[in-house]
């Protein structure tokens, strides 16, 4: 084999698993059509529990200070995302330099980059997967033992592979783009008699506008012009932009569908490739992130001798769950928010509705990504697939925490490879260790040493051999 790993696309989603497969030891190679970086920055905002974990990833220095935002909405209807958090609410940073960041992290842990790679073929075996790809060198040919996608919604892995991607087409469309030299009014969600439009100014004095008009076809999935743009922008709003220099334009629309499965044998697949929504919320590059930081450990520890038996399954069992779960509350926001007049009664019972803290908690969970909890089995501690916060896993390995002067200390240690063992304090207070995951989540709690050891099994596979 010529790597371990390929993944194909080297937008945010597929940095951050590079990153993730080099700390597991994985050798990983990096596909890319573009020779170089988009200059265009679509999604700006990091929410709560990718906060966390790039700060357990030791990677929030990089970023330097970033704007917060306490307040976002759920379908254009203002709410308050604070939750029990170091990082409550939205974190503004401009697409480019979240992938630029994660590129060069993923590049000094060893992640090999290859530009200007465009895929054309992919087969796979019970030995190994073959990559066949046009670069400016000619065709070229890899063998890695997994191949994951992460090349976006019109993933070609997924197209060449014929895989079921089941769910609904497009019915309304939002134009966006960044444009210099004009002033308008700045907007949130605002909705007009004949569409919605947003505009909000930078300091650099950039406006990035975006707005959808009522009962337009979605059209064909065909990028717009500047043209198009201004035309439909004067229609809803009244204003002509058409004087403006634009930086980039694009489209989204409301497309909503999920791979029946994640992984294919060799071959899995990851953030836009996985799933396609609406971008509403900034919900879509985050939960693509988190996509990557579940799968990383988990295929790494598949390419090392003796991987646990059924771990790498336990990425499609849960994020396929939670990708639904998205899913369906973009699909309710998108009609909220896109929706014509009609819609409106809905949009005044939900903001009642949000007035309960109750409800408004559960849906600032929803979108920050602070609810995720993993599916844990009937005998297990009430904890386990719960996030723990606030910990140091730069380095990627699992944490088993005890209490100072326990024998889980020296039952953790033919395991210190992949787990270092950290005294207290326990987010379980019924419990005398509690075994953290690389990706943050408790995998077991409790005070038998016997089921430990069986948890470390699970997770982590056999134990090493130790020297005299």
């Amino acid at each position: 084999m010529d790597t371990q790993i390929v993944v194909v696309g080297a937008g945010p989603v597929g940095l951050m698993l590079a990153g993730e497969l080099r700390l597991g030891g994985a050798e990983v190679v990096v596909l890319e059509a573009r020779l170089r970086p988009t200059t265009e920055s679509r999604a700006s905002t990091l929410h709560a529990r990718t906060m966390e974990i790039l700060q357990s990833r030791g990677l929030l220095d990089l970023f330097g200070p970033l704007p917060q935002e306490p307040r976002g909405h759920f379908g254009g209807i203002p709410m308050d995302l604070t939750l029990p958090s170091r990082f409550p609410g939205m974190w503004k940073v401009p697409q480019t330099r979240t992938e630029e960041l994660l590129g060069r992290w993923a590049a000094c842990l060893g992640a090999q980059v290859r530009r200007g790679w465009t895929v054309r073929a992919v087969a796979a075996d019970e030995g190994q997967v073959t990559v066949e790809a046009d670069t400016p060198t000619g065709v070229r040919t890899l063998r890695a033992a997994y191949l994951v996608a992460c090349d976006g919604q019109d993933s070609t892995v997924r197209k060449l592979l014929g895989v079921e991607f089941p769910g609904w087409s497009a019915t309304r469309r939002l134009l966006r783009a960044d444009v210099a030299g004009i002033e308008v009014p700045n907007r949130r969600f605002q909705r007009l008699d004949r569409g919605m439009a947003v505009a909000a100014r930078n300091p650099q004095g950039i406006t990035r506008v975006m707005v959808h008009e009522y009962g337009r076809d979605p059209g064909a999935g065909t990028e717009p012009d500047f043209t198009e743009f201004t035309d439909v922008w004067k229609r809803v709003t009244g204003e002509d932009i058409s004087t403006g220099v634009p930086l980039w334009v694009n489209a989204f629309d409301d497309t909503n569908r999920q791979l029946t499965r994640y992984r294919h044998g060799r071959v899995l697949f990851a953030g836009d490739a996985a799933h396609v929504q609406m971008p509403i919320g900034g919900q879509a590059l985050n939960l693509g992130l988190q996509d990557a930081v579940n799968l990383g450990w988990k295929l790494a520890a598949q390419v090392r001798p003796a991987p646990p038996e059924g771990l790498l399954d336990t990425y499609h069992e849960e994020r396929h769950a939670l990708g639904r779960r998205v899913l369906a509350n973009i699909r309710t926001q998108a009609g909220l928010l896109l929706g014509d007049p009609t819609v409106e009664p809905v949009r005044t019972l939900l903001a009642e509705l949000m007035a309960a803290e109750s409800n408004r908690a559960l849906l600032a969970g929803m979108v920050s990504g602070l609810d995720v909890r993993y599916p844990a089995g009937p005998q297990d501690h009430p904890a386990v697939g719960d996030r723990v916060p606030d910990l140091d896993q730069r380095d990627g390995r699992g944490l088993l925490l005890a209490v100072p002067g326990s024998d889980f200390v020296a039952l953790a240690r033919p395991w210190r490879d992949r787990v270092h063992t950290v005294p207290g304090p326990l987010p379980c207070t019924d419990a005398d260790a509690v075994l953290v995951r690389p990706d943050g989540h408790i995998a077991w709690a409790g005070s038998a040493p016997q089921h430990a050891r069986s948890a470390l099994n699970r997770w982590f596979g056999p134990p090493a051999e130790i020297s005299a």
